[in-house]
């Protein structure tokens, strides 16, 4: 059965969909939302909603206590895998061709079929990268990433 639709669901959703390249913190979404009048305990019950329904992904990180969430609610967003930069906690979509190459050798080599919206690359992007080498940027540095 689906929940009804309410007011703080519809802005908490938006929230989510306007920042649809981050994995965000409970906290910083209440934090965020609360000019618009939603408490926190409503914060977390729309977040355990919305993620029954498969609009947001919840999302844990090796050495952190406390959960993320990931707008995945757009078809755009269940057609690509994901890259996570362990950098700056931004999330890329991988184009869908490349998507493609990589979820058909999977399929083709492994027998395993990959659930592309739940599928997330952990690494460096090309910013944090630079940054770490101090502005010098590789030749894979520079590869088109099909970044959103």
């Amino acid at each position: 059965m689906q929940a009804y639709s309410t007011k703080q669901r519809k802005i908490l959703l938006s929230y989510l969909a306007s920042h649809a390249d981050e994995e965000l913190p409970a906290d910083r979404i209440s934090r965020d939302l609360s000019d618009e009048g939603i408490s926190v305990s409503a914060v977390y019950r729309n977040l355990a909603t919305l993620e029954a329904e498969g609009q947001i992904q919840k999302v844990t990180k090796s050495g952190e206590r406390r959960a993320f969430y990931r707008f995945s609610g757009s078809d755009e967003c269940r057609k690509h895998i994901h890259l996570y930069c362990t950098g700056c906690g931004k999330t890329y979509h991988v184009d869908v061709p490349t998507t493609d190459l990589v979820a058909d050798s999977i399929a083709s080599s492994a027998g395993f079929e990959v659930d592309r919206s739940k599928t997330v690359i952990s690494g460096i992007c090309r910013d944090c990268g630079r940054a770490a080498r101090g502005g010098a940027g590789s030749r894979s540095a520079k590869r088109k990433t099909g970044e959103k």
